[in-house]
């Protein structure tokens, strides 16, 4: 069956005007213009039929675009997102999963504190029967002008949130993925790249790129697949929630694009890897990032 997908913005060419949040990790309802989180030309073809999935950080931007492309193929879907700052857009992301033909659930908590998670992964094997696929998208960044003055707080919140999480997601899911599941962990260009005011953050996506190899290893005697997908600029709350209005109103123009990318661009490379089209993948990354050449 052939089904027509509409999204709030039908571009990918954006001109996003200048804008700022003040509070992580921001809230994609007051963004102008909002970002597209699914193409409206996507086709889908079953591929993760009768799959359930997690995603952590679902509620907006990239997790948002990969619930919407996850349900379109066929999966259920259990989004997480941190705070009541965000239950607008996490209702939203449901009513977008119900839409496109899958079962949605939403769970309000922080990834960054162990007990958590085991309860957000046995809440989704109770509600859904299973768990197929998971999905490691939260992340926190906090720009600062230099390493000086990145303070004890920030540095254990920002790996609490971005990598620790990781650790404490997976052990909890693994007694319940069987062969064949799928794990996705969310890196960034910045991991290879570096960013100078954001030294606390890309240390947390090297941290993921080399999670992701090694867990890859690891879990290959159980034939589950690890891999990883380290975008570039997108157009996501995060930006707007963690820049200067001056610099939000530039980002991405610097890639050889010269725009951001809409997590509607993201998102298929997620369906790629959670689906047996990437049955002789695992320990890679993937890198959709607007002409960066990146060696790694």
């Amino acid at each position: 069956m052939t089904l027509e997908y509409g999204s709030e913005t039908d571009h990918r060419e954006i001109d996003q005007p200048a804008q700022i949040q003040t509070q992580q990790p921001g809230v994609e309802s007051e963004m102008e213009p909002r970002p597209q989180y699914i193409d409206p030309e996507y086709r889908s073809s079953g591929k993760l039929e009768g799959k359930v999935a997690l995603i952590t950080g679902g509620d907006s931007g990239i997790g948002r675009a990969v619930a919407v492309h996850f349900a379109a193929e066929g999966a259920d879907v259990v989004i997480n997102y941190l705070s009541d700052h965000e239950h607008g857009d996490a209702k939203k992301t449901l009513a977008l999963i119900e839409e496109y033909g899958g079962r949605g659930i939403a769970i309000q908590g922080d990834v960054g504190q162990e007990a958590f998670c085991s309860e957000l992964v046995q809440r989704t094997v109770k509600e859904m029967g299973q768990l197929d696929i998971v999905v490691n998208n939260a992340a926190q960044q906090h720009p600062q002008r230099g390493i000086e003055d990145i303070e004890q707080s920030q540095l254990e919140l920002t790996f609490r949130t971005n990598i620790f999480s990781m650790f404490y997601i997976v052990k909890a899911a693994l007694p319940f993925l069987k062969k064949g599941a799928h794990i996705i962990n969310t890196a960034s260009v910045t991991a290879y790249k570096g960013n100078p005011i954001l030294v606390d953050y890309s240390s947390t996506k090297g941290a993921v790129v080399s999670f992701t190899r090694s867990l890859a290893v690891e879990l290959s005697e159980r034939k589950i697949y690890v891999n990883a997908v380290a975008p570039g600029p997108i157009w996501t709350p995060l930006i707007p929630a963690s820049f200067s209005a001056e610099k939000v109103g530039k980002f991405g123009k610097e890639t050889l694009l010269k725009r951001p990318g809409q997590p509607s661009e993201v998102a298929p490379t997620y369906v790629f890897l959670a689906s047996n089209d990437s049955s002789y993948i695992t320990g890679q990354v993937i890198h959709p990032n607007g002409g960066t050449v990146v060696n790694g």
